[in-house]
């Protein structure tokens, strides 16, 4: 993976490359959802038009541009996750009615487009009461991935290790959870919804003050052959996922 290259495909193709900072997005209904109640500020590599959205176990950054999540973040704890064991799938998903009508992915978008699921980016498993799994299947949870990635080394490889961690760790962790594209998308739908290039999920356990980042292209082929450090996600998203101190 050439991550020298990526921000500078990504600053050509898809946004100005002087924009600044965008301003920190307003969680303070579900900060618990991240390290000492700090979100994450998307950047110049972001698509705009955001928006900060709270669930009662997890929390998305929006983009109305993208119709889909900047990171979806979440506080995986043991006790999180013994409740959420056996916890029965609706498999209902529905239109982000928070949203604006123009920066809503929809139901339609996702119909016919053949080889691509519904991904979730905080997924179902993790969701430890019937009204957090039903939010789970907001479409601004979700993004357009690969079938056979969705059900198969994302779900093996990259979720259910993050789980195993959490039930063992001292005092859980914080997951970060998102698309990654390197260059001008391709869409799917009415409402063009971006398809990623890659996906990411940044695990940082708090107690051993330490992360490390799955990085996953969206093909029916990929495989995890390895972790990432936080250093090299930062270099590729172009964001600081984390607050200085935390590692």
């Amino acid at each position: 993976m050439r991550l020298t290259s990526t921000l500078a495909a990504l600053a050509f193709a898809l946004l100005p490359a002087t924009a600044a900072l965008a301003a920190p997005p307003d969680f303070s209904g579900c900060a618990q959802s991240f390290f000492e109640g700090r979100a994450p500020a998307a950047t110049e590599y972001q698509p705009g038009q955001l928006y900060s959205l709270c669930f009662d176990s997890f929390a998305v950054l929006y983009s109305g541009q993208s119709k889909s999540p900047v990171y979806s973040a979440q506080y995986l704890t043991r006790e999180r996750l013994l409740a959420a064991h056996g916890m029965k799938r609706t498999d209902h998903f529905y239109e982000e009615a928070r949203l604006p009508q123009a920066a809503r992915a929809t139901l339609e978008d996702f119909r016919g487009a053949q080889g691509y699921d519904r991904g979730h980016m905080s997924e179902a498993a993790s969701m430890p009461t019937p009204e957090a799994m039903a939010q789970s299947f907001s479409l601004s949870n979700i993004t357009a991935q690969r079938s056979v990635l969705n059900r198969g080394v994302w779900a093996k490889n990259v979720e259910k290790p993050t789980r195993q961690y959490a039930m063992r760790s001292r005092d859980g962790v914080y997951v970060l959870t998102g698309p990654i594209y390197t260059k001008a998308p391709e869409t799917i739908g009415p409402d063009k919804v971006w398809i990623p290039h890659e996906f990411f999920r940044l695990v940082y356990d708090p107690a051993a003050k330490k992360a490390w980042a799955y990085i996953v292209p969206n093909t029916d082929d990929a495989q995890v052959t390895r972790v990432y450090s936080y250093d090299d996600l930062v270099r590729l998203t172009g964001m600081q996922l984390l607050p200085p101190g935390a590692l």
